[in-house]
Parts: C-alpha cells; sequence; structure tokens
C-alpha cells in the first residue's frame, strides 16, 4: 500500500463512512464499533425518521437491500424495524453461507440514540457526521427531532461544547438551512455528487460551513479544491476507499477522508495502531 506524502497525513481526519462497512454490516453496532476499534476519528451515519418518531441509522429510504424485511423506514415504527435482522445481507455475495456475527443486539436496527451512547462510552474523542436524508414526509421534523436528541447528550443548545463533536452533513441545503438558524455553533457539511455551476468559484449555500465534495469531482477537477480552501472552506471527501484516491486527498491538502475502510486508510496515512 502506498504511503502519503509525511508533509499532509497526519492532518486529515478519518471518518468511518456507515461504520467499518467494509468489515461489517452498514450501519450497525458491529460496524460502529469496529471502527472505533480501528483507530477512526469519527463515525458517519444516515438519519431516518420513523413513523413513531425515533431517529435510526438507515440509508435507503426501504429496508429492503439491508435487511430481511421491507417497507419504507417512514412507515414503519421502531418495533416493527426491530424485528428485523440488518446484518445477514452482509456477505451473501461472496458466499452461499451467511456470515455469523454473533450477538443479534449487533445488527439489530441502530437507533442514533444508542450510537450517541457509544461514542459518549468510547472512551477518547470519536466525533460524529451525521447526514440528514432528503426528501422525507417528515420534512423539517427530522432536523427538530435530531436537535432535540443532539441537545439531551449536551451536544447543541446551550451546553453545547465550542469544538463541537458533532457535524450535521446533508445533499439538501435547505435541511443545513435549518439547523444552521436553530444550532449556528453546530458545523455544517454540504454534500455534493457534482458541482453546479453558481458554486463552481468556491462558495457554499446559506447555512454551509465545510464543502462535501464526492471523490469523483476531485478526480476529474481537482482546481476546485483549491477553489473551496480560498473561498474559506474545508472539503470533507466521500466515499474514499481506494489507495490512489486517498493519495490523491492528501496531495491535495482535504481535511477529511470518508471512507468504508478507516483500517486500511489510517494505515496508509501513517497511523495504524
Amino acid at each position: 500500500m502506498t504511503r502519503v506524502t509525511q508533509a499532509r497525513q497526519h492532518h486529515i481526519q478519518v471518518v468511518a463512512h456507515r461504520g467499518a462497512s467494509e468489515d461489517a454490516p452498514e450501519h450497525t453496532l458491529a460496524a460502529y464499533m469496529k471502527a472505533i476499534d480501528d483507530g477512526a476519528d469519527a463515525l458517519e451515519c444516515d438519519v431516518r425518521l420513523t413513523a413513531d418518531g425515533h431517529l435510526v441509522c438507515v440509508h435507503d429510504r426501504r429496508v429492503n437491500r439491508t435487511s430481511n424485511g421491507r417497507g419504507a423506514v417512514s412507515a414503519l415504527e421502531l418495533a416493527d424495524l426491530a424485528t428485523l435482522d440488518f446484518g445477514t445481507w452482509k456477505g451473501r455475495e461472496d458466499s452461499v453461507e451467511s456470515p455469523d456475527w454473533g450477538d443479534p443486539s449487533l445488527t439489530s436496527v441502530l437507533t442514533l440514540e444508542r450510537l450517541l451512547e457509544l461514542v459518549a462510552d468510547s472512551g477518547r474523542r470519536v466525533e460524529l457526521a451525521i447526514e440528514t436524508k432528503h426528501p422525507t414526509r417528515w420534512a423539517g421534523q427530522v432536523e427538530e427531532k435530531l436537535l432535540q436528541l443532539l441537545g439531551r447528550f449536551g451536544l447543541a443548545g446551550p451546553t453545547a461544547p465550542e469544538d463541537s463533536p458533532v457535524r450535521i452533513m446533508s445533499f439538501s441545503a435547505r435541511s443545513l438551512h435549518r439547523i444552521a438558524a436553530a444550532a449556528p455553533t453546530i458545523p455544517t457539511v454540504y454534500l455534493m455528487q457534482f458541482v453546479s455551476p453558481r458554486l463552481r468559484d468556491g462558495r457554499l449555500p446559506a447555512g454551509a460551513r465545510i464543502a462535501g465534495p464526492s471523490i469523483r469531482i476531485l478526480r476529474g477537477n481537482p482546481g476546485y479544491l483549491e477553489r473551496l480552501h480560498q473561498a474559506g472552506h474545508r472539503a470533507h471527501v466521500w466515499t474514499v476507499n481506494e489507495p490512489e484516491d486517498v493519495e490523491l486527498c492528501a496531495r491535495l491538502g482535504v481535511e477529511a477522508i470518508i471512507t468504508n475502510r478507516p483500517r486500511q486508510v489510517l494505515s496508509q496515512l501513517g497511523r495504524a495502531s
């Protein structure tokens, strides 16, 4: 594995995308425990609101791909989701046998509250990058519930630390604007699959403080990162799994790498535990 330039490697935050999702089922307690053990600086998760108002860590609008159930998260209650297995799908493409993930609680539906508890009990500073998924039938209720829950953990509101360990990410500029208006101390990341013409000079939408370009954007237009930096913005890049992409991010000077492979990326950065 190619090591990156010494001048850059210790300044890049390594963020575990949906946990250590190459090694364990995404968005499960198993994946996040593995990421913490691997030494990830931060954990990334997607949140959706259930029919009875709970925030759960599920990427897709429907649970079909990552569980043995069917249906939209927004139409299911937490008790319904708790009956599903979110683990045995992982590895099916490689084997006729489902892998044994041990304790079923490690692969049951993960609430954001439980993930926050895991981070609080980790014994070291572990940051959390929370992506709000839109569009959704619940619209602004997602941000409202999210800030309420973060407030319970002292991560939003008057008790929030100045150096927040939590940031909110979204492809929805409206979502980030809601967060910025209600909780201006929480960093916000505007995720991008492509750069719209009005943002090519490095600007971000109102309410966004950090850029979240895809690695494809940087591959095709590495000069965009310089424009972001000149505009005063940091860059958190997703999803960076290949060694050559890690090298590119390091060479360009990105501030955070979001990856399914936190252990391998840390090793390439010379930070293997």
